[in-house]
Formats: structure tokens, sequence, C-alpha cells
């Protein structure tokens, strides 16, 4: 069977067209490529989308012939959040790990109940998404409502994360409901004292993440041109890393990009770990950090680091750098990126005192079996050093459980890896045969 495939992928900067061949073997056979910048500017993506398009025929030589198309997207970037409660200890915390690995950017916190103020600063920032906290199970009640109707009153037709007192859910549902405004319930992030319940309210926001990023303006038309579901790129990718890791083993993936910095692990663990684990955690598990895009969100990246003395001027930056001067400030804040993704993905070794004493236990993803590090995206693939950046956090367990020194680093130079992942749900024995030929010609 000898089939034309394309594979369109609208990235937060970039636009990337893949034209495979399936071909007898069951081995995709990659054809072309074309790229273009993203025309979220120009309000209308397929605009990209259309030059990406071009450049594959041109590479071709030919026109392709019927593909079926496969599309993903990330082109909304991160979500802009919101959050909202009662006490500055409680929800700042809860702000930020609800945030991290979800796709979303905390951009004001307030606690107490919402003034004329509080109100204001929401409008000018406009969420896309707000966290509305507070009051353990059974406790304050009064103020959240109070929040409830001030945020219902914005009429801001965005959703709304409620993740506060379980005793007034049916309250606060109404009070949205009434305003035309979806309501997302989560369990409480704080039932009891010092108890925090993140995952419930990461999981909804990365939901909203899913269908945020998907809708780049004018997108719907893209829509006319696949029989197959738009994906979220970070899904597509983790698709992709699960079936690599059914073929060769427990893998971790980094997609670096111009708003988000993508991380995803499929691994076990190890077994010298297993009996430390305070939690479960999930085979396959992917954070997309919204605030570490190197381009984008290239400024929150600078302003973390601003106390390593490096004076790199954001106005240097490019969404496709050519020059040394420009392929070095992106090369930096690449590796800002991946040294902050992986610290907040990976799991943690922590000291514990019990009455019989000291104990180390594990909290997160334990990363020390990981085989393979592959890194793909445009700033890993395309700027030289990608490989050097990926070794340097293969340090092995310490404070942090990563992989070890001698484990395998690739860069998807061709920046194939997110196309596979959408091809997968309709070809995965196809895209698992690619990975095990990838793989072979790197030996």
């Amino acid at each position: 069977m000898n089939e034309d495939v394309l594979t369109i992928e609208i990235g937060s900067t970039i636009t990337k067209a893949n034209a495979f061949r399936l071909g007898p073997g069951g081995i995709f056979e990659h054809l072309a490529q074309g790229f273009s910048t993203t025309t979220v500017a120009e309000g209308d993506v397929g605009i990209g989308v259309d030059v990406a398009l071009a450049e594959v025929e041109a590479n071709l030589g030919r026109s392709l012939n019927d593909p079926q198309i496969f599309i993903n997207s990330s082109a909304a970037g991160g979500l802009r959040m919101t959050v909202h409660g009662l006490t500055q200890s409680m929800t700042a915390r809860a702000a930020r790990e609800a945030a991290l690995g979800a796709g979303a950017i905390v951009k004001l916190v307030t606690v107490g109940a919402l003034d004329a103020y509080d109100l204001d600063a929401i409008r000018d920032i406009k969420p896309n998404i707000i966290l509305l906290a507070g009051g353990v199970d059974y406790g304050e009640k009064k103020i959240v409502l109070q929040n409830a109707a001030s945020l219902a009153s914005l009429g801001l037709q965005i959703p709304i994360v409620y993740a506060g007192n379980a005793v007034i859910r049916k309250p606060i549902n109404e009070i949205f409901d009434t305003a035309g405004i979806e309501t997302l319930l989560a369990d409480n992030v704080f039932p009891e004292v010092d108890v925090l319940n993140i995952e419930p309210v990461r999981y909804l926001i990365q939901q909203v993440f899913n269908r945020h990023i998907i809708h780049g303006p004018g997108m719907s038309r893209l829509g006319d041109l696949t029989d197959h579901q738009i994906l979220p790129t970070p899904g597509a990718v983790l698709h992709a890393a699960e079936l690599f890791a059914e073929a060769l083993g427990d893998c971790l993936v980094f997609d670096v990009g111009g708003a988000t910095t993508d991380v995803h692990s499929v691994s076990e663990g190890s077994r010298e770990w297993a009996d430390r684990l305070t939690e479960p955690e999930p085979h396959a598990k992917r954070t997309v950090e919204g605030d570490l895009g190197v381009y984008v969100n290239a400024r929150n990246i600078i302003e973390m680091a601003a106390g390593e003395g490096l004076h790199y001027q954001i106005e240097n930056l490019k969404a496709v750098p050519k020059t040394e001067h420009e392929m070095t400030l992106t090369r930096w804040l690449c590796t800002r990126a991946v040294e902050t993704a992986i610290r907040r993905h990976a799991g943690m070794v922590v000291d514990v005192y019990t009455p019989t004493g000291k104990r180390q236990v594990v909290r997160g993803k334990d990363l020390s079996a990981v085989k393979w590090v592959i890194g793909t995206g445009g700033a890993l693939t395309r700027i030289p050093g990608g490989a050097e950046i990926l070794r340097s956090i293969c340090t092995g367990p310490g404070k942090y459980l990563l992989p070890l020194p001698d484990t395998a680093v690739l860069i998807d130079r061709d920046y194939l890896f997110s196309a596979f992942g959408t091809l997968a749900g309709v070809y995965p024995d196809a895209v698992k045969s690619t990975f095990l030929a990838w793989v072979e010609s790197q030996a």
C-alpha cells in the first residue's frame, strides 16, 4: 500500500507540514517538509498553513496525491489564569501548584473578598480561565459566595473552576449557571488545613488548555481539511511517547516551543525507589509549562533567571533565530526552560521525620529508569547544542530522581515526533515500526 499522508502542526510561533508515504513494510517514509511563521497576528492561521503546504509540494516536486490529513495545534499558547481564595499562603500555593504542568500562567492572585480594584484588574487581564477557591470543607462560606457573585457580574464568558468548600458547590454552580458561565467543579483544593489536593484542579485546567490551544483564528476552515479530530500538540506528543516506550523502553520527551515547554515521561520508575513513593504516579505523565516558552514567554524565563547576572536583551530574540547572537540567546532560554521544566516534572527525594527516626520518601515521578531522553520542538532541534542541554539533566538520583548519566539522548532533528503522535490514533503499529527504524538509523 502506498498512501500519501500529510500532517500539519500549528504551533504558537511556527507552522510545520510533513508529507509521508506509508509503504508496504508498514513504515512511514518521510517525503518532504514545509515551514511557515504561524499567522495568528494576521487573524488566520490558515495563511501560514498554505505557505507551509506550498513549501512541502515545492520540496516534493509534485502535488500530493489526495492525502489523508492529520492536524494538531498549540497556536493559542498557554492559558491566562486568575486565582481567588481566602488566605495568601493557601491560595498562592494552590495557584502555583494548579498551574504547574497544566498549561496555565497565573496572572493574578487575590485573597479575601474581591473589591472593585480586583475586578478591574481581572477585566484588564482578560483571563482564559478563573480558579475560585476558599474555605476548608464545612468551613467559611460567605466570602466565597460573595466572590462567586462578583465574578459572575463581570460577564466574562470563560470557564470558572470552583475548588473550594464542598458544601456550597450547589449554590456556586447556580450563581454561574444563571450568568451563563461554564462551571467546572473540582474537589476542594484544601479540604482540610494543611492538606493540599491539587490533582483534580490540575486535571480540569489541563482539559480547558486542550480545548483552548486548538482554536487559533482561522482554525475552523482547517477543520474542513481533515476527517480526523484536531489534536492538542502536547496530547499528540504524549501519545507518540507511549508508542515509543512500547517499542523501545521507558522514555522522557522534551518539547520546547515558543509558548510552552512540555515534558512527557513514560516509565514505571525503578524498583529501588518504588517502596518510598508517597502516592502513585501515572505510567504516562505530561506536564505543560505555560510560562516557559522560548519566544512568546521568553520574558518569564529571563525574569526567573535575573539573579544569574546574564544580560540578554529581549529585543534580540527572534521566532526563527539566524545569527549566532540570536541562536546563543535561544540556546540559553532553552537551557533554562529544560532545567526548570524537569524540576517541576520529576519526583523529589524528601526527608521526613517519624517516631522511629528520619526516613527518605519520594514525592512525584521517578525518572531514574528512563532509557531514552528525546528532544523535539524548534529550540532543541534547530539550535546547535540540543543534545548537550538534555545530557546536562541526566545526573541520576539526587534531590530529584533524574535519568542516569548513561541514558541515550536522541534529537528529533526533522521535528517529526508530534507528527507521529498525530498519526498514532489511526496507525499505531506503523508509528512503532517507524520509531524502531529511526533509532536503528541513529546507531
